[in-house]
């Protein structure tokens, strides 16, 4: 790693011109001043109380929301989005860091648990033991590429970490440092007002990935998040354990999200579903983890009437700019692998090209036969971008073989008529297995910012299906259950002494309770 800075620019994706602003890639010292400042900060953070921390949530959201014209302009120059999903975009950054704040405010999110001592208890008293969840210090957030501010700076990573009470450091993604540097700015001037210490949050820019290895490396991290690719989150994983200390690295590594098209339902509505599908396949060039890869279906007259009408409502997308060229490029180079194997036909794609216009990404649907599909791993593979694969089966029996060889999915979504349920009930328990979230009659791309939202699914979707990304529940990657025995009421954390001062849900003795 170099001990000198040297700089970059970020590029228009839909120009290919540089951009305004230079940014200094992070040389080896900044990580040490950066992790440094992050250890000094945990120690106090970690004692800042649960009204503080919602309050400095929420001045960071105020930050935001007060740049936010300038935050869109950048974020739609450097990712090709348009001005209105990066305005969406916005409310769903400060949602999250709102509902943090009121969960942190809350406070039962801390799963505090009491047995109080039993000294007369035989053979043996038992002692008074309570327990908690506490920060586990220092984090790495890195940012994505496909949400310059939902998952990136000030995304929910960030705030879930913020809100346990740790210290995050980000490496801000390459495609949008402009984007990322204004974020992090707003975020430093919400660590002003509130007092806390400076070391609280810290950004590092790098056009490669030595720094992400580095603060990955770096003993006194105690947990990495990442949304991105397959390869590249288990890079990190990687690294992550082959430290001395191994450290948790919670990896959002994508899916190709199967929908099955039950018989019943093609049916009854297949031109609506053909509609559907088709706008979530290209919903924002494809570029979403819940992208819809995969379709499956039986073959059927009602199928033929959903390929027909799949095939129009895709021709009339338009071409759209992809993220970065290398996106762009990777994408064309997946899809284009993708239609030469084996029993893999060209069912249909956008054809309104803008000439004038950079790293267009044209939308593609292909088909194959249910039997080539099971004989071919690499058909399972994610094609980041809007692409998606109709797998036809020939029977009931032939569907469930597919389902049983697919990979673990960040979502799966099952397309029925209520009265065909029960018949699919075998599929159903397979599917069950295989995703993070089980969807009836929708579509994949969306997800809510709320308690129940699980965004994260078994391997290889992210490599840890215990957690979330996205919801109320992505705090608990960012904490540990810490016990005290026998300790005096006056040396406990006010979540677990006596008389509830913090007003909180606590199992007590085995019982739910707020007294």
């Amino acid at each position: 790693m170099s001990e000198t800075s040297t700089s970059f620019k970020a590029i228009d994706p839909a120009t290919g011109e540089s951009l305004a602003g230079d940014f200094l890639n992070a040389t080896y010292p900044d990580v040490e001043a950066a992790v440094a400042a992050a250890l000094a900060a945990h120690q106090s953070y970690k004692q800042v109380s649960a009204a503080a921390k919602a309050v400095f949530l929420r001045n960071i959201a105020e930050e935001i929301e007060w740049i936010k014209d300038d935050l869109v302009i950048r974020a739609a120059a450097e990712s090709g989005l348009p001005v209105g999903r990066l305005q969406g975009e916005v409310g769903r950054t400060t949602g999250q860091l709102r509902m943090f704040a009121s969960q942190a405010e809350e406070g039962s999110w801390v799963h505090a648990i009491i047995d109080r001592a039993q000294p007369d208890r035989q053979p043996l008293p038992r002692s008074d033991i309570r327990r908690m969840l506490v920060p586990v210090g220092p984090v790495v957030v890195f940012g994505a590429s496909n949400f310059p501010l939902a998952f990136s700076v000030a995304g929910g990573d960030t705030a879930s970490a913020l809100a346990a009470g740790c210290p995050v450091i980000v490496k801000a993604h390459p495609a949008h440092p402009g984007t990322s540097a204004l974020v992090g700015q707003a975020i430093g001037r919400a660590v002003k007002r509130t007092g806390l210490h400076e070391g609280v949050f810290s950004i590092l820019f790098d056009s490669g990935y030595q720094i992400g290895a580095a603060l990955v490396a770096h003993p006194a991290i105690k947990a990495v998040t990442f949304t991105g690719s397959f390869k590249g989150g288990m890079a990190l994983v990687q690294i992550a354990q082959q430290r001395k200390e191994p450290i948790p690295v919670f990896a959002e590594m994508g899916s190709i999200n199967p929908v099955f098209l039950l018989p019943a339902a093609l049916e009854s509505r297949a031109v609506k579903m053909a509609d559907m599908y088709a706008g979530s396949i290209t919903l924002g060039a494809g570029q979403f983890c819940t992208n819809p890869g995969l379709l499956l279906a039986i073959q059927s007259p009602a199928l033929d009437v959903f390929v027909k009408q799949l095939k129009t409502a895709i021709a009339e997308v338009l071409s759209a700019t992809m993220l970065t060229p290398g996106i762009c490029a990777n994408f064309n180079t997946r899809s284009d692998e993708a239609l030469v194997e084996k029993g893999v036909l060209l069912l249909g794609s956008s054809v309104k090209l803008r000439p004038d216009v950079s790293n267009q990404a044209l939308a593609r649907v292909a088909v194959v036969h249910a039997l080539d599909f099971i004989n071919n791993p690499r058909l399972r593979e994610e094609v980041f971008g809007p692409y998606s694969l109709l797998v036809v089966a020939d029977d009931t029996k032939q569907l469930d073989a597919v389902a049983a060889v697919l990979d673990g999915q960040l979502t799966i979504t099952v397309m029925a008529e209520k009265t065909e349920l029960k018949d699919h009930a075998d599929l159903i328990r397979t599917l069950s297995d295989k995703a993070g979230r089980l969807i009836l009659n929708g579509v994949p791309t969306g997800v809510e910012v709320c308690a129940a939202m699980q965004h994260g699914g078994p391997f290889p979707a992210t490599n840890d299906s215990r957690f979330t990304s996205v919801g109320a529940t992505a705090v608990l990657r960012f904490v540990r259950p810490m016990a005290w025995q026998d300790w005096d009421n006056a040396l406990l954390p006010d979540a677990l002494k006596d008389g509830n001062p913090l007003n909180i849900f606590r199992l007590v003795d085995n019982n739910w309770t707020k007294d």
